[in-house]
């Protein structure tokens, strides 16, 4: 299935949104400088992305435009989640307005549905929740649903020259089969999925 054809996509994107602003509201002050799953991104190295770059970048892209992923320089402060929610709201009120048929261009070349951007900001909300959630020890009910349609669309679109240690993204980790739909998904985007939460964790069990 081509990533543009996401059934309901942002039903999806709203979920992923939700879950995350939900992790993000419980985190506390002290737990800014903890380590994460993603390579050295401390919990508020993580926020700053979510908050200052993901969702200013996100809206643009749902207007149709192609935007530079370190184009925002603002920091992202110590009411990380007004402002993670407040930045929902206003990606979700750009795809809400948004022709999901228009042909937009692609950063290589070529053409697609602007649809088609929104299967890339459905698993970054989707990894990234998982992230805050381990590295902070929040409890939280994420949903499998989410991590399964996001693995799905990842091994579908991402290629091996997608990854690196400045993308973010390391070699595939193996999980068992049984493991449950959000170790695949961490693994697969080069995430232990043994990693601890707490001040000193590390990536091993």
């Amino acid at each position: 299935m081509p990533p543009h054809t996401i059934p309901n996509p942002l039903q999806y994107l709203g979920g992923a949104l939700n879950q995350c602003a939900e992790i993000i509201g419980a985190i506390s002050a002290n737990q800014a400088d903890w380590p994460t799953p993603c390579a050295e991104w401390t919990v508020q190295d993580l926020l700053h992305h979510l908050v200052v770059q993901d969702l200013h970048n996100y809206s643009i892209m749902a207007r149709g435009h192609n935007v530079d992923p370190l184009a925002s320089e603002a920091t992202v402060g110590a009411d990380w989640s007004t402002r993670f929610s407040d930045g929902a709201a206003l990606l979700m009120r750009a795809w809400a307005t948004a022709d999901l048929s228009t042909q937009v261009a692609l950063p290589g070349g070529g053409e697609a549905p602007l649809r088609s951007r929104i299967g890339l900001q459905i698993t970054e909300f989707t990894v990234h929740s998982w992230d805050l959630a381990r590295a902070t020890g929040v409890p939280v009910n994420l949903d499998p649903v989410l991590a399964e349609q996001s693995l799905a669309w990842a091994q579908r679109t991402l290629k091996p020259e997608h990854r690196s240690v400045e993308k973010g993204i390391g070699p595939e980790v193996r999980v068992p089969i049984a493991a449950d739909p959000y170790a695949k998904l961490a693994g697969w985007f080069g995430r232990s999925p043994y990693f601890r939460a707490g001040p000193h964790a590390n990536s091993l069990a």
